[in-house]
Parts: C-alpha cells; sequence; structure tokens
C-alpha cells in the first residue's frame, strides 16, 4: 500500500512542473466552488438560486442579497466523507439605504496531513534516494516522509440592488487561492444574479457563474480555465400549514464543459444536473429539509430559530450501494442576524 501511495505521490507532483506554459479548459477545475454553503440549502440538495433570502445568497445568488433587511453574519462546518475533507465557509452581509446590499463570502476545502513520499523512496542496499519504484531494492525510509496540504480557497465579494420591489440584480468579484504541496495558483472571476418575484410566495433565479470564465494561474507556468455554469432555479410557498409553510424547490445547472455521462443529462458537450428540495416551516421556529443533489446525493437536514440565531444541521448519503458507498457528509452552521431597529435597512 505505501508503495503505491509513493508511486501516486512521485507521478502526481512530478507531471505537474513537466507541464510548461500553456492554457486548458479545466475540467471540474471548479468543482471545490460547487459544493454549496449553509446547512439550510444543503439539507435542501442544494436548489437554492431560487430562495437566496439570507446571507448565503452570496454564494447561491449575488441578487438574493437585497433580500437581507439586517446585517448578518453565517458559519459553517463540513466534513465531507466523513473527516477526509474539511470545509469551512464565513460569510457577512450587509443591507446599505433602502436598495443595496454588500457581503463577503470565504471558503476553504482542504485535505490535511498528506503523506508526501516524494524522497522517501530510497534503495535497501545503498540507502540513497531513487525515483524508481519498480527497482528490485526499492524500500520506503519512513523517516523521510513528511505532510503537505491540499488547500483551495474561494473569496466572494458581492454587490445586490433592488431594481424594483419585484426585481432585483447582483455581481460577484471572486478570488480562487489554491495551493498543493509547493505549488500555488490565483484565479479571479464573475459572477451575475438576478432574482424576480413574478407573484406572491413564488420567487425565481438566475446565477450565471464564472461568466467570463474564471482564470486560474499556476505556478508551473499552467493557466486554466473555468467554464460558465447557468443555475436557474425557482420555489413556491404554500402558506397557513401548520402555522408555518411547505415549499418545494427546483434548480438546473446547466454547464458547458464536456462533462457527458457524469451529468443527469446532456446535449453533446452541454450538460444539465438537477437540484430538487423541500422546506417545512413549523411555527417559524423548527424547519425540516429533504432533498437530492446534483451528486446524486440524498439530504436531509433540520433548523432551528432562535432570537438573532438560525442553527441548521444537513446530511448526505451518496446513492451507492452499501459496499462501495462513499462515508456520509455532516453539515452544521449558524446564522447571527442582528436583528434591531438600529440596524434595520432603511425604508422598511
Amino acid at each position: 500500500m505505501l508503495r503505491k501511495l509513493a508511486f501516486i505521490t512521485l507521478s502526481f507532483l512530478v507531471i505537474i512542473p513537466s507541464i510548461n506554459a500553456q492554457t486548458i479548459w479545466g475540467k471540474y477545475a471548479g468543482e471545490f466552488m460547487a459544493l454549496g454553503v449553509g446547512a439550510r440549502p444543503l439539507g435542501m440538495g442544494g436548489a437554492f438560486t431560487g430562495i437566496a433570502n439570507d446571507v448565503t445568497a452570496g454564494y447561491y445568488n449575488p441578487a438574493g442579497l437585497a433580500n437581507v433587511n439586517y446585517p448578518e453574519i453565517a458559519l459553517m462546518h463540513s466534513e465531507q466523507f466523513g473527516n477526509l475533507v474539511n470545509y469551512d465557509y464565513g460569510a457577512v452581509a450587509i443591507p446599505f439605504q433602502n436598495d443595496m446590499s454588500f457581503g463577503l463570502s470565504v471558503m476553504r476545502l482542504a485535505v490535511d496531513g498528506i503523506p508526501d513520499t516524494r524522497n522517501a523512496l530510497i534503495d535497501g542496499q545503498t540507502g540513497e534516494p531513487i525515483q524508481d519504484i519498480n527497482n528490485t531494492y526499492a524500500r520506503l525510509d519512513y523517516s523521510r516522509i513528511t505532510e503537505f496540504s491540499n488547500q483551495d480557497w474561494a473569496i466572494y465579494l458581492t454587490f445586490a440592488k433592488r431594481q424594483s420591489k419585484d426585481f432585483y440584480w447582483g455581481a460577484n468579484f471572486k478570488v480562487v487561492l489554491r495551493d498543493i504541496a509547493e505549488y500555488n495558483a490565483t484565479g479571479i472571476g464573475f459572477d451575475f444574479g438576478a432574482f424576480w418575484i413574478p407573484m406572491e410566495n413564488m420567487t425565481i433565479g438566475a446565477n450565471l457563474q464564472d461568466a467570463t470564465t474564471t482564470f486560474v494561474a499556476w505556478s508551473t507556468g499552467t493557466n486554466e480555465l473555468i467554464s460558465p455554469t447557468l443555475k436557474l432555479g425557482g420555489a413556491y410557498k404554500f402558506m397557513k400549514i401548520l402555522g408555518g409553510y411547505i415549499m418545494p424547490a427546483l434548480d438546473v445547472d446547466t454547464r458547458f464543459e464536456n462533462r457527458r455521462y457524469s451529468a443527469e443529462f446532456n446535449l453533446g458537450p452541454v450538460s444539465f444536473d438537477i437540484h430538487a428540495g423541500l422546506e417545512w416551516n413549523i411555527e417559524n421556529i423548527v424547519f425540516v429539509r429533504a432533498g437530492y443533489s446534483d451528486t446524486k446525493q440524498y439530504t436531509i437536514g433540520a433548523g432551528v430559530k432562535l432570537p438573532k440565531l438560525n442553527i441548521d444541521y444537513s446530511f448526505a448519503r451518496f446513492s451507492a450501494s452499501e459496499l462501495d458507498r462513499l462515508p456520509d457528509s455532516h453539515r452544521i452552521s449558524l446564522i447571527l442576524t442582528l436583528e434591531e431597529p438600529r440596524f434595520m435597512r432603511d425604508g422598511i
């Protein structure tokens, strides 16, 4: 097993610097930014583009940030696939005057403590470092094994505007920071969103992510381009059910990076993935949620609304057999709302 680990580490990290300056369309290059944030949306399978009515709108639909009437702060910790991958998120949203909002969102996805065996393979007879894992005398010198992390950061700066009482628009400027061992990358991109209320209790949203393609430049000289993704979503509230509402929601992601059969549906290089979710609000205190995500995960969740504080939890499971299924994922998030008259949006 350790020999395989050494071979994988060497192969991957030796190949990276061998690629000279070039620009490529990076299939799945922006996948870490597609994992979703907030236990409330994730409990609904990520179907939140047409809801986007809290601080997490900075991620799901920048236009929806105009729904925020008080300053909000969000924090989330998620352990993906058991505790293999750590995923953390923090955000703040601030309403300004009677028609604008500003936001900042930060996400970090990391695998820490990865064994680095590149300098640990030695000739068992001479003790000298070697690169050929097929050498008859090759063995690992455990004292030479070190560790490194694979980290992906995304920082979103959001602006949202209430164009009218029924239509909002918004945009993200985002910075992408990535590193693995001694290699790193920096990228910038833009998202554009719209939020429409066509009738009472119905909302529709659109978010064009990486609208101009997001450019990511690696220190190796390789440049990646992240293709645009168009997210369309809608939701409807069925009111006066146990003192609250039941709200189904549906999102469709349209991607242009040739995913083909790894997507739910495809028309050649254009692929389509579906998010579906349901939220049951009970007396505006307790929330129960369920959903199905684009990664073929079934999700459930729950939340409780306290004075100025929302606590949410979601659970996700891959739809695979017991033998080959990845470990379950758990997410917990908090949203603090400074719900006081002095912080209220002007004109409310």
